[in-house]
């Protein structure tokens, strides 16, 4: 009798798509958000492709994919020898070899892992005297609010310097970034992606200027203006302040104003202008304009800095319905906007 025919090993984008037909739609979307445009086009072709999965296949998959988050995790904690030796005792010396060997460039530890788990009040104090590249270099892999946190705390003159360095930023060595690793003492892995690692750029100090507070933000964006209007004006475009709520259309401003505390609008709307006053009252019913009118003549004079405080609570309310894809901004590129 002829010997079963094995069947054909499964690509990695294959057992994507049966992951995320495994995981459901809901669980499935929120992974979407953070894959490239084509990784997303890639993997909505592979999962209509696939007609069934058997049960044992589907398990496998799951197995594989949760053997490999416990790794990244353990190496993530401790190095390569931590991670095998727990997952030796978690999954068994062979699987634990198997999953240790499938690790790729793109699921290696980011440097300063260790780091991003301190807390912003101390890490200022561990990293505040350095060279202002070393300290664009570590904030630019830290998480966007951990990194405003430190921005903010900086000299107002190492602000913008910093802000810059992370701006221009490209590429990185990864002999570069040991050797900073290794002066700041920190218990990473010394596991790095030996490609050329991507850091900073544009993006990233649009994430930490998005994050940091109002006055911080003006301050390092008035400097950058003197000192680099190109690159000021890029980051600029891909920013969003309060005075931007010109960019959104009717529908979008009402669904903003629905998640807006009628205190906070109020004193926001104390220190803005007339054009963007409007537009908020346009939107609002007639009892309620009435309302937050008489709010802002009863309250008396307001201290920028609660203003400013005000503002960036509706500016937060606006970037959180964007990332949840509830309302569209418009950047400059002329598309029309969509609720």
């Amino acid at each position: 009798m002829a010997a079963k025919e094995k069947e054909p090993a499964l690509s990695g984008l294959q057992k994507a798509a049966i992951l995320l037909i495994a995981l459901g739609p809901e669980r499935s979307a929120l992974i979407f958000k953070h894959l490239k445009e084509e990784e997303i086009e890639d993997l909505t072709l592979e999962i209509a492709n696939t007609r069934s999965v058997t049960p044992q296949v589907k398990e496998e998959v799951i197995n594989e994919f949760y053997g490999v988050c416990l790794a990244q995790q353990y190496i993530a904690e401790g190095g390569i020898n931590y991670a095998k030796e727990l997952l030796e005792k978690a999954l068994g010396n062979e699987k634990a070899l198997d999953v240790i060997g499938k690790l790729t460039a793109s699921l290696q530890v980011k440097p300063f892992e260790f780091i991003r788990k301190t807390e912003a009040s101390q890490l200022l104090n561990f990293i505040q005297d350095e060279h202002p590249q070393t300290i664009a270099l570590i904030l630019s892999y830290l998480n966007p609010s951990q990194a405003a946190l430190i921005i903010s705390a900086l000299p107002p003159d190492r602000q913008s310097d910093v802000a810059k360095r992370i701006a221009m930023m490209d590429r990185t060595s990864p002999d570069v970034i040991k050797e900073v690793e290794k002066i700041l003492e920190s218990k990473l892995s010394s596991l790095v992606n030996q490609d050329y690692t991507i850091i900073g750029g544009v993006d990233a100090v649009v994430d930490i200027l998005n994050t940091v507070d109002r006055s911080t933000e003006k301050h390092i964006m008035e400097t950058l203006e003197i000192d680099e209007p190109e690159l000021a004006d890029e980051i600029r475009k891909k920013m969003f302040v309060f005075e931007d709520i010109l960019l959104l259309d009717d529908r979008a401003i009402q669904r903003v104003l629905r998640d807006v505390d009628n205190s906070d609008l109020a004193i926001a709307l104390k220190g803005a202008n007339e054009e963007v006053q409007n537009a908020i009252f346009n939107n609002l019913s007639k009892r309620l304009a009435v309302m937050i009118r008489e709010d802002m003549e009863f309250m008396g004079p307001v201290r920028m800095k609660d203003v400013e405080e005000a503002q960036q609570k509706i500016v937060n309310t606006i970037r959180r319905l964007e990332d949840a894809s509830e309302i569209v901004i418009s950047r400059g590129g002329g598309d029309e906007i969509v609720v």
